[in-house]
């Protein structure tokens, strides 16, 4: 194609019953966004809420290489609208990348907007600073660094534990730079506390209960790095598992609870049900056996790809199958250099992940993949996966879930292009419209 332009109109009449505006946010979220200076936030101290950085970067390189971007942060969450393609409300995690096709700038008239190849393709709009984030904790702390929120204020994103135990070449997943993020943010002095203080979460969640008034937060997210011996004297599932007892003591019924960790054994997630967590998340990351066992070394070191998924099968007997949700980390089928080398492959193989879990009633979500620098695969693959791979995954998984009637996941908002809030990725727009949720 001779521009990006051609390109995602070429993909939007070959794929029409994928929303146009998925098509845009795939785009987005893969190869990420330019900032003018105009439309940076002005961090904490001003009006627009900006990016918490709230487990990896999500950025197309390191802090010292997004100039201003590193200095006054972008928002964190951007809302496509209108334009030539009348797009639809569309929430976008914002993913620097300063060499981007796509820019956002303020027009003559301080108005933002999205250009691509130079022209301006949709109206962009910035999440608001929610009043939580203007009040601190008793030890001087952000709400921002204890308890962020993000899509659009619907989910608290709570990483307790901000380093992963799969330390090193040998262990850590391939395209995950969770450590290396921990590392730049305090090579910046930037504030990124290690591990969360239970105490501390509780006083941010307070703080944020009292001036979400309107109750747009909805659900808290429970996560980190994998425990693979133990943090503070705690297993995974204890550690994690104590601040879900810590928040349903205190605020009973306020949110959904979620958790995102390894799949173990049946006791241990029992243990986390017993704490009052409503949602697993217990991540496959990428179905093909070869690729797991080359992507994700301490998993399969550790657990072993069968076993892991084992673990989720049997975790279905504890939550319920609607409420094991595993994420996979869309695009990283096609990463060299073990990936599929056509589009048809990586599809057929991912298709087969999805029926493999949604046969047994399990309806696995995506994260599109955002190839970070400090990552193997991040370098070796910079562009990431072809737009094309992630349009067609989304029809793919679509229609996966109409061959076996499911519907969209509990825990993450209202499905359907101008409806949903999910941000970093498009599965929940691409879902009808009127598909019911479950909360």
């Amino acid at each position: 194609m001779d521009s990006r332009t051609a390109l995602v109109e070429d993909l939007m009449e070959r794929f029409p019953n994928v929303p146009r505006e998925a098509v845009f946010k795939e785009d987005l979220l893969r190869g990420g966004v330019a900032f003018d200076p105009s439309a940076l936030s002005d961090n904490e101290d001003g009006e627009v809420k900006p990016k918490s950085y709230f487990i990896f970067s999500f950025d197309h390189g390191t802090l010292p290489e997004l100039g201003e971007a590193a200095l006054r942060r972008p928002p964190e969450e951007i809302i496509l609208t209108g334009g030539p393609y009348d797009l639809r409300r569309t929430v976008v995690s914002v993913r620097v990348n300063p060499a981007s096709p796509y820019r956002v700038a303020a027009d003559e008239e301080g108005r933002l907007g999205l250009y691509l190849d130079g022209r301006r393709i949709s109206d962009v709009g910035v999440p608001p600073m929610p009043e939580y984030y203007r009040h601190k904790l008793s030890n001087g702390k952000s709400v921002m660094e204890v308890a962020p929120t993000i899509q659009w204020g619907y989910l608290i994103y709570l990483t307790a534990f901000r380093v992963c135990q799969y330390f090193g070449a040998k262990e850590e997943c391939q395209y995950c730079d969770i450590n290396h993020n921990w590392r730049q943010h305090k090579a910046a002095g930037r504030p990124y506390t290690g591990v969360k203080d239970v105490d501390e979460v509780l006083e941010a969640l307070e703080i944020i209960d009292k001036y979400d008034t309107a109750k747009i937060s909805t659900a808290y997210t429970l996560t980190g790095g994998a425990i693979t011996s133990k943090v503070q004297g705690l297993d995974e599932a204890d550690f994690y598992g104590r601040y879900a007892k810590a928040i349903e003591e205190h605020f009973p019924g306020r949110w959904i609870g979620k958790v995102v960790a390894q799949a173990l054994p049946k006791p241990d997630v029992q243990r986390f049900k017993d704490y009052g967590v409503q949602i697993y998340h217990p991540n496959f990351e990428v179905w093909d056996e070869y690729l797991f066992k080359m992507y994700c070394p301490g998993k399969e070191r550790y657990v072993g790809r069968d076993e892991w998924h084992k673990r989720i099968l049997d975790s279905t007997e504890v939550f319920g199958a609607r409420n094991v949700i595993p994420n996979f980390v869309a695009g990283v089928e096609m990463a060299e250099p073990f990936g599929f080398k056509t589009v048809d492959e990586a599809i057929a193989s991912t298709t087969e992940g999805l029926r493999f879990f949604m046969s047994h009633g399990i309806t696995p979500r995506f994260t599109t993949w955002c190839p970070e620098p400090t990552t193997p695969l991040g370098k070796t693959n910079p562009d990431g996966a072809p737009l094309e791979y992630h349009i067609r995954l989304l029809q793919a998984y679509r229609q996966t879930m109409d061959d076996f009637g499911l519907s969209s996941p509990p825990g993450y908002g209202p499905p359907g292009a101008g409806n949903a809030v999910f941000s970093v990725s498009s599965f929940m727009d691409s879902l009808p419209e009127d598909a019911p949720v479950e909360v």
